[in-house]
């Protein structure tokens, strides 16, 4: 039982076979090239060193990745409260809302993408599978896995440089009717270097009857590449979208409104389903003529933002697969973006999902069956 290699893939590629889960996932995660987040707290002085914008995303070449990596441990931080001050895991936004999916609410996930033969390909295999994430459709390849650098400043903000260019990923000719076949959702993040596979995914995820959930990416993504993210929202292919404050003034910069309602109201006429999020002031959503404005829930220090984008996906689309109303929706999302901050990294901590189980319950909110969760 557990992962093993098919031994009748050439020997470039191998697609892992996952014995532990044979039906097909509800949600399917597209993430073309599974990565290893190297989190650390650290001093404004490293940031004041990285080039681009802080608070962002945006690929840098492996020398760049080599060199922060180096300078991190002369710039870590103290954590006052004993805790790691950096850390180690599998990362991607994709992986961390699908991981959340299965660790934390039970429902069935699977992931499409690649993976390196190397240590840290090993490392996010045996981090996804023990949160009991399907792998049966990720190729591990010969070559390196993605890493990406994720630096937490003292207010628990973080700036993010993944590095892409050289690792392991899925082609567009890679994927096929069968990664697909008998899920019922897709969720996507937007990516220039990832366009021709994720039109190709959303293609074939259409023919097969999937619903298609998009996430902006950042802010630095939708200002460079804004003309082939219009095209996919346009194609009226995007079922649900997600966008930070940042990403949506982005969306629309030069428009005379760019604000988060107008973003909102762009996007639901191109989605079934709305959402920007507003930070400590929680978030806005649309669907159809229906538009809810829901504030924040459960007051918590945040010690580092990452992944926060990625937890509120993963309670937004537990509440819509769950069948709730769309102010529900938001409220787990709420619930959920709010349990990952508490702790370093986009992976909830055992303790933060008995946090978040809490909030659910004192909101009257469909609490996940799960015998892990039972409230303390």
């Amino acid at each position: 039982m557990g992962i093993e290699l098919n031994p009748n893939c050439n020997n470039n590629e191998h697609q892992i076979i996952d014995s532990t889960q044979n039906s097909a996932p509800i949600v399917l995660g597209l993430q073309p090239a599974a990565m290893v987040d190297h989190v650390a707290k650290v001093d404004w002085s490293l940031l004041a060193q990285i080039s681009g914008e802080r608070g962002g995303s945006f690929p840098v070449a492996v020398e760049e990745l080599n060199h922060i990596v180096c300078e991190l441990n002369k710039h870590i931080l103290a954590s006052p409260d004993d805790s790691l001050p950096s850390k180690t895991i599998a990362g991607g936004s994709i992986a961390n809302t699908i991981r959340g999916l299965a660790a934390g609410f039970g429902i069935t996930t699977g992931m499409i993408g690649a993976c390196g033969n190397d240590e840290q390909g090993s490392l996010f295999m045996s981090n996804m599978t023990s949160n009991k994430v399907n792998l049966s459709r990720l190729r591990l390849k010969n070559g390196s896995t993605a890493q990406c650098v994720c630096m937490v400043d003292e207010s628990g903000n973080r700036t993010m440089r993944p590095c892409l260019s050289s690792a392991v990923k899925v082609q567009a000719e890679d994927l096929t009717r069968g990664d697909f076949k008998g899920s019922k959702w897709l969720m996507l993040r937007y990516a220039i270097l990832n366009v021709e596979v994720i039109n190709e995914a959303v293609r074939i995820a259409k023919e097969e009857g999937l619903l298609v959930s998009l996430d902006l990416a950042s802010f630095e993504m939708v200002r460079k590449f804004r003309l082939p993210l219009l095209q996919l929202l346009e194609s009226g292919n995007i079922d649900l979208c997600f966008a930070n404050e940042d990403e949506a003034q982005e969306l629309l910069r030069g428009e005379q409104d760019a604000n988060p309602e107008a973003a909102l109201d762009f996007l639901a006429k191109h989605c079934q389903w709305a959402v920007v999020t507003l930070g400590a002031n929680g978030c806005i959503a649309k669907h159809g003529k229906k538009v809810v404005r829901v504030p924040a829930i459960g007051k918590t220090m945040a010690v580092d933002a990452t992944g926060a984008g990625d937890l509120f996906a993963c309670g937004f689309l537990y509440g819509l697969i769950k069948g709730l109303p769309l102010d529900e929706c938001c409220k787990v999302g709420s619930c959920s973006g709010g349990s990952v901050i508490r702790s370093l990294g986009g992976e909830v901590t055992p303790a933060n999902w008995q946090w978040m189980y809490k909030q659910m319950q004192s909101e009257g909110l469909l609490v996940p069956d799960l015998g892990k969760c039972h409230l303390l």
